[in-house]
């Protein structure tokens, strides 16, 4: 018989446990200056998906609880920024983030172009070992 396993997390910190959250259909409004319009414009282009049907339909099968699945995917989705950040190491996430401050200082297609390029060769880099077979394969010369 397969031995069970049981995770047995911290209580979180500020713990909602217990409380009831609606969840609204909104589709707001918003300036066209608005900082944060795109995000904005993107939680409203998903309000018409119910994400309950899937994780219904994930709990049924897994065996998960509707509640912790929810949860789960809420705090994966709140800490994929902080995720994110740890696989890039901050250095690169600085100067990868200079490069389209810089461009947004000048204020012109021209330098938003240019940065866009500029970014894209330095990201070409990063995905060299996850299209190119050969360089997976290669010996290395360290060891």
């Amino acid at each position: 018989m397969a031995a069970r396993r049981r995770c047995r997390g911290a209580s979180p910190v500020g713990s909602s446990v217990g409380r009831v959250i609606e969840l609204p259909v909104w589709h707001g409004t918003w300036d066209d200056d608005d900082p944060d319009a795109n995000f904005k414009a993107e939680v409203a282009a998903y309000q018409a998906a119910d994400p309950l049907f899937t994780l219904a339909n994930l709990s049924a099968r897994t065996g998960v609880p509707v509640e912790a699945l929810i949860r789960y995917v809420l705090a994966r989705w709140a800490s994929a920024g902080s995720e994110g950040l740890l696989e890039l190491g901050p250095s690169l996430a600085r100067r990868l983030y200079q490069v389209a401050a810089d461009a947004e200082g000048v204020g012109t297609d021209e330098a938003r172009l240019a940065a866009f390029e500029q970014l894209r060769q330095r990201l070409s880099w990063l995905v060299v070992p996850l299209q190119d077979e050969a360089w997976r394969d290669a010996p290395s010369e360290a060891g």
